[in-house]
């Protein structure tokens, strides 16, 4: 049920990005059945957050499915629907210490895992893996992230980076806004794809010069015009209405 007239514009201009956010991740085949999670948090002076309806497949998501909770998970809005406890305790922890992480989006694809478990973590082996290096942090595997005293260890993990691996469990990025957030895990597991890639060719890997990572940021405001994910979330967006459209209802 469309059920728009009961927020603000602005909210509902959110859940419209959230829930087309997460249709994207379905299309691109990075979700989990029901087992990852995008967060946003809702412009005004509350410190309320939308996250996914636990039981509805990411392809399923709509504006008005979305679930508004506390920091404390906890629901502040009509919904059938519960969240995923474990979810939020990661979400829950990046937005109420950074200001900044507007959208907290965290995957488990199969490339990103895979490069999740390994030592060295994702390597600066391709142009792609540069723009996440220059931004990336780490957080070792403590079981199901049940725990709030895991979210402070976290929070020191993630200081002022943009991206995150979280070993042995799979990707995080965070984001000014939905697209913001998107375009970070597409260049971030692209990289990991590519990386698992190079590797299983056999052959000696050339790895980049720490020089290239510390000039990525500058090179890649120069090649979007300083626009970033501005560029590309409106075409995201008509290809979305045209293979699965309903997103906004």
């Amino acid at each position: 049920m469309n059920t728009r007239g009961h927020f603000t514009p602005e909210e509902w201009q959110l859940r419209v990005d959230l829930a087309a956010c997460y249709r994207l991740v379905a299309m691109f085949g990075w979700d989990d059945l029901i087992f990852t999670h995008i967060s946003a948090r809702v412009p005004g002076p509350d410190a309320h957050f939308l996250i996914n309806a636990y039981g509805l497949m990411f392809e399923e998501m709509t504006a008005s499915s979305l679930v508004k909770v506390n920091l404390a998970g906890e629901k502040v809005s009509d919904s059938p629907y519960d969240i995923n406890p474990a979810g939020f305790t990661i979400h829950s922890a990046i937005h109420e210490a950074r200001d900044n992480a507007h959208v907290v989006m965290h995957l488990h694809t199969n490339a990103g895992v895979a490069v999740s478990v390994q030592e060295a973590g994702l390597l600066p082996l391709s142009q792609t893996s540069l723009f996440p290096s220059a931004s990336l942090s780490y957080h070792d595997y403590e079981g199901v992230a049940l725990y709030p005293e895991e979210k402070a260890r976290l929070v020191s993990d993630l200081g002022a980076t943009g991206t995150m691996i979280l070993r042995n469990h799979g990707l995080l990025t965070i984001g000014k806004d939905c697209a913001d957030a998107f375009l970070k895990m597409y260049i971030l597991n692209r990289a990991c794809e590519i990386q698992i890639m190079a590797q299983a060719g056999g052959g000696t890997l050339r790895v980049l010069p720490q020089s290239m990572i510390d000039n990525i940021r500058a090179q890649f405001k120069a090649v979007t015009n300083n626009a970033g994910a501005s560029l590309t979330w409106p075409g995201l967006l008509r290809k979305l209405d045209r293979t699965n459209p309903g997103y906004d209802a």
